[in-house]
């Protein structure tokens, strides 16, 4: 599968064009503040938070369209960071009923870290795509079967995983933890075991299995997050240190994606997320 390439999020020229119209539109120095914006984080946090890009991005049904969907999150994820640094509380998932969590100093300061926010926000822009595969998988000597799967269902992805050399597994393992991570945050009503939480559509036979639970998902995410961070392509990409992190809190990674998909989503989780076929 695809690595993509995580890192301090380049936004595009759209990107910068769209938030320095919305903080400064009568700028004369417009190009000068898009270089602030890339080189500068704390003026890059100041000018993507800023309540008026907030506020245009929520409010644009077809935003999509004219920003990354690396933008779009950032903006909600430091949208959501703000709110939360006031809050008194988060709320817990237990089975169809919601308790208070008092996490909110522990979510913000693990939010508050630019690394962990720029990867949270490149990883929600990784599931607006999602894609299908179709390869050949050899059942017996001289006959090969096309086998499906999506690169957001964690069983095809553990069994292709399982049959490919260790130099290869990095992309898998960091794939795995993060459809944990996204599944439990962003969709946790996920209860059908027979269709792709994204889309909808039916899985094929083959890939059917008995529902995990919340605490299922959080027991491989932080699995494979720390098999990310132990492969040499995770140092190689410097990002051992947040996939330590989101291993160790992977609780408290979970309750900003729940937040955004709560206050800002709500019924656009399905049009934001889609199933890409082959």
């Amino acid at each position: 599968m695809a690595e993509q390439n995580f890192g301090t999020t380049a936004f595009t020229e759209a990107d910068l064009d769209f938030v320095v119209g919305e903080v400064a539109p009568t700028a004369s120095n417009k190009e000068s503040l898009k270089l602030l914006i890339r080189e500068d984080e704390g003026f890059r946090k100041a000018v993507v938070g800023d309540e008026k890009v907030f506020q245009r991005v929520i409010n644009d049904d077809e935003i999509l369209l004219k920003v990354s969907p690396a933008l779009y999150f950032e903006v909600l994820l430091r949208k959501a960071l703000r709110e939360l640094e006031t809050a008194t509380h988060t709320l817990e998932r237990t089975g169809r009923q919601s308790i208070p969590v008092f996490d909110t100093k522990e979510v913000v300061g693990l939010l508050a870290r630019t690394e962990v926010l720029e990867y949270l926000a490149q990883m929600l822009a990784s599931f607006t795509r999602i894609h299908s595969y179709v390869i050949p998988v050899r059942v017996r000597p001289g006959i090969r079967r096309r086998i499906r799967y999506n690169d957001m269902d964690i069983d095809s992805l553990l069994r292709f995983c399982a049959n490919v050399d260790e130099e290869h597994r990095f992309g898998f393992y960091k794939r795995i933890a993060d459809v944990c991570l996204f599944i439990s945050g962003v969709f946790p009503d996920y209860t059908d075991m027979y269709r792709y939480p994204a889309s909808g559509e039916a899985r094929p036979m083959a890939m059917r299995r008995a529902r995990r639970s919340v605490e299922e998902y959080e027991q491989e995410g932080r699995r494979f997050y720390g098999l990310a961070e132990e492969h040499p392509a995770a140092r190689a990409m410097q990002l051992s240190d947040v996939f330590g992190l989101l291993r160790l809190h992977f609780t408290s990674a979970r309750k900003p994606l729940s937040f955004i998909a709560a206050h800002y989503l709500h019924t656009r989780k399905q049009a934001v997320f889609r199933v890409q076929e082959p």
